[in-house]
């Protein structure tokens, strides 16, 4: 039985999150979230999904949102992140039932400053259940990792009651992920900030439990964001196993993994990092810093390639009349980095064991 048989393709919300997050972790698997920033990069992202059979988690960033609407609307109050989320929303469920996939549909890490991006998602959701019974999106993340937890989990408390009352899964994320991200700077913060205690993650269940049981918490375990140098970043995600068995000790036993974890920071890691992790109720993995790599790569190969053939519009090394709008077409060079993006997300889902589980 594959995942076809419990949700259906397309973008996925409500009880059909948890259903696929539910099958993940029974069948020892996570699904990597991608970020995108362009209609571009997320239909990559859906053909790495079609074409390895693999359900798939797209999501935006509070800057990835506003580049999707355009570098040159104004975002002094998050209006160009908010009308850009939306469209890469709109985009996303427009085109991927045509790829025949189960699509999460995520807004990346939104710390207290972003609150009135995250507002606006959240009042375009409740617009969309009206028209549709079901929200936009089919969850949001927040990122209050910085503030003092007891203030992280009543935020979270509040906005956890709106969004379940339309069906919308709640990330949040408890204990920093260092490196640097869409503005948001932790290259300097203490270094045992980075470790979650496995009573702090209780509490946060035994908050937002009372409410529903569709969210998931991204609990640090060492995270950085980026790619950094083997030794410098010291990932623990046995800690994860932890968690699991704290939590299960206090619910009475069972069930034997109640947490749905999150592994941020995941550009980088090792390929036994990512197993350990999985292994241990991560059901989602975060990779942006390498697939924002991999699509720069097919670019900047075609164009190292082809050098001498975009250099004018009329003229190359065949002729000095020959055209070369065949080259220069962004329709051509564009794809070369989509190729390259495609490879990396199915890499990505192989290391993950998301792959022929459709």
């Amino acid at each position: 039985m594959g995942v076809l048989n419990i949700v259906p393709t397309g973008v996925l919300t409500g009880d059909n999150v948890r259903k696929l997050f539910d099958y993940a972790k029974d069948n020892k698997f996570a699904i990597p979230a991608i970020n995108v920033t362009s209609s571009s990069t997320a239909n990559a992202v859906l053909e790495a999904a079609r074409d390895i059979k693999s359900p798939i988690i797209i999501q935006v960033s509070q800057g990835g949102s506003a580049y999707f609407a355009g570098k040159g609307l104004a975002n002094d109050k998050q209006q160009a992140s908010v009308t850009g989320a939306v469209a890469a929303a709109l985009h996303i469920r427009t085109v991927s039932k045509s790829y025949g996939v189960p699509v999460v549909l995520h807004s990346d890490h939104c710390a207290h400053k972003l609150l009135p991006w995250f507002d606006g998602m959240l009042e375009a959701d409740e617009k969309y259940y009206k028209e549709h019974r079901e929200p936009l999106f089919s969850s949001h993340m927040l990122d209050l990792s910085e503030e003092p937890k007891d203030q992280n989990i009543a935020t979270c408390v509040k906005y956890y009651k709106r969004m379940a009352a339309i069906g919308l899964w709640l990330e949040m994320e408890i204990g920093i992920t260092g490196g640097e991200e869409d503005g948001v700077d932790n290259t300097g913060v203490d270094n045992a900030n980075l470790y979650t205690q496995p009573e702090d993650v209780f509490d946060i269940y035994n908050a937002l439990s009372k409410i529903g049981p569709n969210f998931s918490i991204a609990a640090g375990f060492g995270n950085v964001h980026g790619v950094y140098k083997p030794g410098n970043v010291r990932l623990r995600p046995d800690l994860l196993g932890k968690h699991q068995m704290y939590a299960r000790e206090q619910l009475g036993g069972k069930p034997e993994k109640p947490l749905y974890l999150v592994f941020h920071g995941g550009s980088g890691s090792t390929k036994e990092e990512i197993k350990t992790a999985v292994v241990n109720g991560v059901v989602k993995m975060n990779v942006d810093t390498d697939t924002q790599y991999a699509y720069l790569t097919g670019i900047r190969d075609f164009v190292e390639k082809k050098k001498d053939y975009i250099q004018a519009q009329v003229g190359n090394p065949e002729g000095p009349d020959k055209p070369n709008k065949k080259y220069y077409d962004p329709r051509v060079w564009v794809r070369e980095g989509e190729k390259t993006l495609v490879e990396r997300v199915k890499e990505a889902c192989t290391d993950l064991g998301n792959v022929n589980r459709l």
